[in-house]
């Protein structure tokens, strides 16, 4: 019920804030009686817009977005050029991040005026976190300057790009300041809504968890680039859990559950409200993260994603092609002479550059990244390639992610377990933040507990290459495997570390995988000098190309003179 009344507000919120931004001409020839006059808006309606507007983008970045197929999670069997080739040329802008960001400074105004000191807590955490994507994912960007354009001054009305350094930091004396705000009992606080907050229930506490974790996650950001600060900043948190809290189960993962009242509420890509299941059909398994999956016993495979519906096995008792009891079985010497190929993970990319058609014949089934110039829909010889539609050979979502809502269809904003693998990692650098392997071990043991598998946890702990052993590699790939949905973390992690070592066809737009994304055009259009004074900051790397400074090739201050990823 109390998502139901918060979701409610959130959809009563956007009318009210959309009608905010308009000029004041508009204003005056287009007032809405029913409205509620921005000025005087109660807070606690727009914390709901802010939190599900800025949690839904994440998850369906992470999901089934680019950076879920550049990080190998999935492929997709239609429209697929963004994940399966890394085709991310002009593909995005910041327009949300900025409007979620408007959102925030409009809640954290109100607050002030009502002297809500929590929802200013809130307004800072969703601040902070949208400023960390936009740099994350483009570099420098308008900070200290935007959202100021009410104020008419040239420099806000075009903002100056700030550095990312300035950016990093910016954000993180902003979560300090959320921690000090947020450090008050329950009931030292006045106006508080549980409904309208769908993260936490109104929960100063939890809220404060958030807001130091999100601090961990961007102090080890910039560990490449400025290892004195962020070897301060996490020991600080670390040495003072009074001070600064952090999540310390699963219970504290900043997590947005679904209602599925509508498509709008309801998990990205249900069939519940799209009878075709088109959107469904095409996400699915890709081998990059099957074969590590497969490589280590991993359970959360089959949590994650269904067997192939039709496996395929090679016989020599079947003539050449033959489907028997819901197996398909092909010659050898058919196979040979139809120029097929059995998927070898050591080898496939060889293969695929030799001009071999791959057959997949494991029980999960994955597509190979950028190894066909299709759209994926033939895959693994599919009987009946429909782009956008199922693969009997390829392995597709597991049928949780079908239902509009469920226990476990929740967009995660960051969990307990990356804290785990960010600490461990901070172990592993020699910082003070206590066993490298204790947090290794509790980093995938939040996992087992957040996808409801605690029971195989001790087995899986002593798989050969599960087991600790002391390497960044293992950090990295274990946190990659539990941040399943949230790729545009993996993603970051691996620009920095090179971590985990993933392999590639020769079918993408580039022979590389892309490091950021190229500025937005409306951006260009509207700030043309700040943003031209922004490339030049850029670095080109070898797979540039023709893109010019502003590639989805080319290095931000946070990899200039890394050497990673590449």
């Amino acid at each position: 019920m109390k998502l139901i009344q918060a979701t409610y507000k959130f959809f009563l919120v956007l009318a009210v804030v959309s009608f905010a931004s308009c000029g004041d001409h508009l204003t005056d020839l287009n007032v809405n009686p029913n409205g509620v006059d921005p000025a005087i808006v109660n807070p606690n309606l727009i914390v709901p817009t802010i939190i599900t507007s800025t949690a839904q983008y994440y998850l369906n970045e992470g999901y089934r977005g680019g950076s879920a197929g550049v990080m190998q999670y999935i492929q997709q069997s239609g429209w697929s050029g963004e994940t399966n080739k890394f085709d991310w040329d002009g593909a995005r802008d910041w327009t949300t991040q900025y409007g979620n960001l408007r959102n925030a400074k409009h809640l954290y105004a109100r607050s002030m005026e009502e002297g809500l000191e929590f929802q200013q807590g809130v307004a800072i955490v969703i601040r902070a976190f949208n400023f960390g994507y936009i740099t994350d994912s483009w570099g420098d960007a308008p900070f200290n300057n935007a959202l100021n354009a009410d104020n008419g001054e040239l420099e806000d009305l075009f903002p100056a790009f700030d550095s990312q350094e300035t950016i990093y930091k910016g954000i993180i004396a902003e979560l300090k300041e959320a921690n000090t705000l947020l450090s008050k009992s329950l009931g030292d606080y006045s106006g508080i809504n549980p409904d309208a907050d769908v993260l936490y229930g109104g929960d100063p506490a939890k809220w404060r968890k958030f807001a130091n974790s999100l601090a961990l996650r961007y102090y080890m950001r910039v560990s490449a680039k400025l290892p004195d600060y962020a070897k301060a900043g996490i020991e600080e948190i670390v040495s003072n859990a009074g001070e600064y809290p952090i999540f310390t189960s699963v219970d504290d993962d900043a997590t947005m559950g679904f209602i599925g009242s509508s498509n709008d509420d309801s998990w990205p890509a249900n069939t519940t409200y799209d009878a075709s299941e088109s959107a469904f059909d095409r996400i699915q398994l890709c081998a990059g993260f099957r074969d590590v999956l497969v490589d280590l016993h991993d359970p959360r495979l089959a949590v994650w994603f269904n067997p192939v519906v039709v496996p395929i096995k090679i016989s020599s008792d079947v003539a050449e092609d033959e489907v028997i009891d819901g197996v398909r079985y092909l010659n050898p010497d058919y196979m040979t002479a139809s120029n097929y190929m059995v998927y070898n993970k050591s080898t496939w990319v060889a293969d695929v550059a030799a001009g071999k058609t791959l057959v997949d014949t494991m029980e999960f089934a994955g597509l190979p990244i950028a190894s066909t110039t299709g759209d994926g829909s033939g895959w693994n010889l599919n009987p009946n390639k429909i782009q956008g539609g199922p693969n009997v050979h390829n392995s597709a979502l597991a049928d949780m992610y079908k239902e509009e809502e469920g226990d476990m269809l929740k967009a995660r904003l960051i969990s307990y377990a990356e804290v785990c693998f960010i600490l461990a990692e901070a172990a592993q650098k020699g910082w003070s933040v206590g066993s490298q392997q204790s947090w290794y071990e509790k980093g995938i043991k939040a996992s087992f507990d957040t996808w409801e598998i605690s029971d195989e946890y001790d087995a899986y702990a002593n798989v050969s290459g599960v087991a600790f052993d002391g390497s960044l590699e293992q950090i990295i790939t274990q946190k990659w495997i539990a941040n399943w949905t949230v790729a545009h973390e993996s993603w970051c992690d691996w620009r920095r570390t090179g971590y985990p070592e993933l392999t590639y066809g020769d079918k993408g737009l580039r022979d590389a995988m892309p490091i950021r994304f190229q500025y937005g055009s409306a951006e260009i259009a509207r700030n043309k000098d700040n943003y031209d004074t922004a490339v030049d900051g850029l670095q080109e790397t070898a797979f540039t190309a023709t893109d010019g400074k502003d590639s989805s090739w080319s290095k931000i201050w946070l990899l200039q003179g890394t050497n990673k990823p590449y």
